[in-house]
């Protein structure tokens, strides 16, 4: 993950209704922005802001695809498994999981698992 999201932060995030219409959109399969624009009915602009805050913080992934007439297009799939708040004497303990992003991520988590 490029930094991590303070708990406020985090939450807020979540709190917005098109972050987390993308998170379960994208849970099931990738899907195209335009896809995601037409399914969380929502602008392509707003669409847009809300994937480059999900991908910063690695909650989603961006695929590139070739289209039949050979241009490219960019599909995203949500990484984030589950947040586990846990309150604490301290206050709040939040453990973001996701899904490995390669090969070898998966392999070391299941390194990490044994």
């Amino acid at each position: 993950m490029s930094e991590e999201l303070p708990v406020e932060e985090l939450l807020s995030f979540l709190d917005d209704e098109y972050a987390r219409r993308i998170l379960i959109e994208t849970a099931t399969e990738p899907m195209s922005a335009n896809e995601l624009a037409e399914a969380c009915d929502a602008s392509l602009p707003t669409v847009y802001r809300r994937i480059d805050r999900l991908t910063e913080y690695d909650l989603i992934t961006e695929h590139t695809n070739l289209d039949d007439d050979g241009h490219h297009y960019g599909t995203y799939a949500a990484t984030l498994r589950g947040v586990e708040i846990e309150l604490t004497d301290g206050g709040l303990n939040v453990d973001v999981s996701r899904e490995p992003s390669d090969a070898a991520d998966r392999f070391t988590e299941l390194w990490e698992d044994l």
